[in-house]
C-alpha cells in the first residue's frame, strides 16, 4: 500500500521554494507555459520574510558594478514594471530619484556614479547642481551640493506585488503550499523528493529562492558554494499628513555598505525612511532598536531640512539576503542537474526580480525543460476593490449587493469589511492578522490597528471557521487572544 500511494503522489515539473518576490515572480511567468507547477512556503503566506521589508524602490541601474549580474538584471528588470502592475492591478509610480552629494568631496563620486550608468547602459540620467536641486525637491538639505537625477526610478507595493503574483499563479493553475518548510531533499533519477513536515513533494526541477535560508536549502544537497549573510535594515513610516514632504526616492552616495538610508514617499502616500544597515547572525532577527532608529533619522536628516518625528507611526525591519560572492548566485549547482540556485537576492532584487525569473526559465530549458506556450494563460489579475476610490455611485451600487462594502472596519485607512472578507477568501488569501493589513491596509494607519484589530481578528475568525484564540497575528504561534 505505501508504494502505490507513493506511485499515486503528483509529479511536477518544477518545485519552487520560497514564496517571496523572486519565487512568486519565477511561479507566474512559468504559468506562460504548459507546466505542473508549485510554489512551496515555509510561512503561513507569501511575502512574509524580505519582500514584506522592502523599501519598495525600482532602481534606475546606475549604481550596480558593470558587468554584474545585479547590473544586467536591474537593467532588464526595470522596464518590465509597468505592464506587470498594470496586468496585476498593482500601484506602480516612476517617481525618479535624486542621489545627493553631501559635501564637495561627494560631487566626483556622482560624476563616477553617472558614468557608471552609462556603461550599464541606463538612460535618463542627468547631473544637478544645487540651485537645481533646490528647484526640484523644496525641502532637500541647504548643505547638499549637487545631485544625480535618475528618470526611470520608482516605487511599487513589495508586499502587494508578491500576493498578486501569486494570486494570478494559482488562478493559472500553480500549487501554493503553505507552512511546508523543506526540511530535506533526495535526488532521485527522475527529479528530486523534497521533504516537509506534512508531506513529501516530488519535481523534476527545482528552484532554491530561499532568500536569507537559501544556504542552507543549498546545503540539504550539497556543500555551500557560497554564504548567505543576513543584513538587518530598520526603517521608520510617517503618517500621510506628510507623505509630500518629498516627491523623488532620495538617496545620499553610496558606500560600502550599500545604497544607504533613503527618504521617499510610498505608492499608498505614507514617507518612508531607512534603511540603515547591520550584519547580524539570527535569521529571524527582525527587531528594531532605538539606536538603529535613532541612527537613521539623523542620517536622514542630512537629506531632509526636517524629518518629522511626532508624525512616525511605527518602525520595522527585514534582513537582506547577502552572498559573499558580492553578486546574485543564479545557477545550476553543479553536478546536481535541474537543480537551480537563485540566491544572495539582496538590492536591487526587487527591481531585478522579473527579470531574474526569466534568467531561470532560460536555465530550465537549457537543462531540458520543454516549453510549450500555455493557451489558456490570462495575464490578468482582478485587484480587490478599493471602495474609498470609487465614486459615490459605485459606492452605492456596490453597497446594495452586498452591505459588508458599507460598514467601515479600519477608519484611518476608510476600509470596510467587504474588502477584509475579499481578502480572506480570495486564492492565496489572508490567514493572519498582518496578511490582511499587508492585502487590503487595515491596520496599516495612524493607529496601527488599535481601533481595527479586535474587529479584523472577528472576522478572520468567522471567516475561518476557527476560535478567536486560533487567529494569529502572523505567523507560527503569534495568537493574540488566550482562553486562559
Amino acid at each position: 500500500m505505501r508504494l502505490f500511494y507513493w506511485r499515486m503522489k503528483p509529479m511536477y515539473d518544477i518545485a519552487i521554494i520560497g514564496g517571496g518576490i523572486t519565487g512568486c515572480f519565477l511561479a507566474r511567468q512559468l504559468c506562460r507555459y504548459a507546466l505542473k507547477t508549485v510554489l512551496i512556503e515555509k510561512n503561513t503566506d507569501v511575502a512574509d520574510e524580505t519582500t514584506k521589508a522592502n523599501s519598495g524602490i525600482i532602481h534606475s541601474g546606475y549604481d550596480a558594478c558593470p558587468g554584474t549580474l545585479k547590473a544586467k538584471l536591474n537593467r532588464l528588470g526595470n522596464p518590465m514594471f509597468d505592464a506587470i502592475c498594470r496586468d496585476l492591478g498593482v500601484p506602480f509610480q516612476r517617481i525618479g530619484s535624486l542621489t545627493l552629494a553631501l559635501s564637495e568631496e561627494e560631487i566626483p563620486v556622482l560624476q563616477q556614479l553617472y558614468e557608471r550608468g552609462q556603461a550599464n547602459e541606463i538612460g535618463g540620467l542627468s547631473l544637478l547642481s544645487a540651485e537645481a536641486v533646490r528647484k526640484t525637491e523644496p525641502r532637500i538639505h541647504s548643505r547638499v551640493k549637487a545631485a544625480l537625477l535618475a528618470k526611470t526610478a520608482g516605487i511599487v507595493d513589495p508586499f502587494g506585488l508578491a500576493i498578486a503574483l501569486a494570486e494570478n499563479a494559482a488562478d493559472n493553475g500553480t500549487d501554493i503550499r503553505l507552512n511546508s518548510r523543506v526540511v530535506g531533499i533526495r535526488r532521485e533519477n527522475d527529479g528530486y523528493v523534497l521533504t516537509t513536515p506534512s508531506g513529501w513533494i516530488k519535481a523534476r526541477y527545482v528552484v532554491n529562492c530561499g532568500g536569507v535560508f537559501a544556504g542552507e536549502i543549498n546545503e540539504l544537497l550539497s556543500p555551500a558554494r557560497f554564504r548567505i549573510r543576513p543584513v538587518k535594515g530598520e526603517y521608520i513610516v510617517f503618517d500621510k499628513q506628510v507623505g509630500d514632504l518629498v516627491r523623488h526616492v532620495v538617496f545620499q552616495c553610496p558606500s560600502e555598505k550599500g545604497k544607504g538610508v533613503l527618504v521617499t514617499p510610498t505608492v499608498h502616500g505614507n514617507l518612508m525612511v531607512g534603511p540603515n544597515s547591520q550584519d547580524v547572525e539570527d535569521k529571524e532577527d527582525v527587531s528594531t532598536t532605538r539606536s538603529g532608529l535613532d541612527e537613521i533619522l539623523a542620517t536622514a536628516g542630512n537629506s531632509v531640512e526636517t524629518i518629522p518625528l511626532p508624525l512616525a507611526i511605527t518602525g520595522f525591519s527585514g534582513l537582506r539576503a547577502s552572498a559573499d560572492t558580492g553578486d546574485f548566485v543564479i545557477e545550476e549547482l553543479s553536478g546536481y542537474r535541474g537543480f537551480i540556485n537563485a540566491a544572495g537576492i539582496d538590492s536591487p532584487g526587487l527591481t531585478a526580480s522579473p527579470a531574474i525569473a526569466e534568467l531561470v526559465i532560460d536555465l530550465l530549458k537549457s537543462g531540458g525543460l520543454k516549453l510549450t506556450p500555455n493557451p489558456a494563460f490570462d495575464p490578468i489579475r482582478k485587484p480587490i476593490v478599493n471602495v474609498v476610490n470609487l465614486s459615490e455611485e459605485e459606492k452605492s451600487e456596490l453597497i446594495r449587493k452586498d452591505p459588508r462594502y458599507g460598514r467601515i472596519i479600519c477608519r484611518c485607512e476608510s476600509i470596510t469589511e467587504g474588502e477584509i472578507v475579499e481578502a480572506i477568501r480570495r486564492r492565496v488569501g489572508a490567514r493572519s492578522v498582518d496578511g490582511v493589513k499587508r492585502r487590503v491596509r487595515a491596520g496599516m494607519g495612524r493607529c496601527q490597528g488599535g481601533f481595527c484589530g479586535p474587529r479584523v481578528l472577528e472576522i478572520l475568525a468567522r471567516e475561518l471557521h476557527v476560535s478567536r484564540c486560533q487567529v494569529v497575528k502572523d505567523r507560527g504561534a503569534s495568537y493574540l487572544l488566550s482562553e486562559q
